[in-house]
């Protein structure tokens, strides 16, 4: 039986240059990638994948030009106006990370109101990565828990990376077995920095917009074909060795 990985993790890349290269403006790229997100959610399930996580907006995506980052806000509203309902009735939980202290309120209230009616859904969890950043999710980490040493709370020396872990945007979440980039592009770019840890990555060389159930498939066949060590040895190496003494 091919082995499935739990949580898979996609950075959804090239929308821009998807558009590009049929000469439309980036917003139609956007758009088909809203579409490839819809596809991608629909098959998971089917595909044995209990969570799946999507890098929807970096915290580094706002020096973008206002109209396209406006026009992004706008696709976010849109997706959850209308999908939420289907979500819910597919049995798929919607959880947010990323730093929402800053977003206009109708952004917050959505995102919101996403979780809380979807918060007793367990066909699938959709993790939306939404101005979110790795390091500044470790960073903002980092001063919740320095915060409740200040306050006594506490004890330093009790913060383990267990618990370091349990205090991050996606505490009850298992780590991502899996990171699929699309594009082309070889870089996590800021992307569940602490939780992609031992994660095996699969980049593919097409664009976001016309990623496809058979490409999510062709990732995880190729997941299935590696050895996962965690730093140890084979097994087989291991038996190879020779006996002391």
């Amino acid at each position: 039986m091919m082995a499935t990985p739990a949580h898979v993790a996609i950075i959804m890349d090239g929308n821009g240059r998807w558009a590009k290269a049929r000469g439309l403006p980036r917003l139609a790229g956007h758009r088909a990638g809203v579409e490839a997100l819809r596809k991608t959610v629909r098959a998971a399930p089917g595909l044995g994948i209990s969570f799946l996580t999507v890098y929807a907006f970096s915290s580094e995506n706002w020096s973008r030009p206002k109209s396209e980052v406006s026009d992004l806000m706008g696709l976010l509203k849109l997706f959850i106006r209308r999908d939420l309902a289907e979500l819910h009735q597919s049995g798929v939980r919607v959880r947010i990370i990323g730093d929402r202290a800053g977003l206009q309120p109708d952004i917050r209230g959505l995102l919101d109101e996403a979780e809380s009616l979807t918060s007793g859904n367990e066909a699938l969890t959709l993790v939306i990565a939404f101005n979110y950043g790795g390091r500044d999710e470790i960073v903002r980490t980092a001063r919740k828990l320095a915060a409740a040493v200040a306050r006594g709370e506490l004890d330093s020396e009790a913060i383990s990376a267990e618990s370091f872990a349990g205090a991050l945007d996606t505490q009850g979440i298992p780590d991502p077995e899996l990171v699929i980039r699309t594009s082309g592009e070889l870089r996590l770019s800021n992307f569940l920095l602490w939780q992609a840890a031992y994660s095996e990555l699969v980049f593919l060389p097409c664009y976001w917009p016309d990623f496809s159930r058979e490409h999510l498939a062709e990732a995880l066949r190729e997941f299935a074909g590696r050895e996962r060590r965690f730093g140890g040895l084979d097994p087989q190496d291991v038996a190879s060795r020779p006996a002391a003494g």
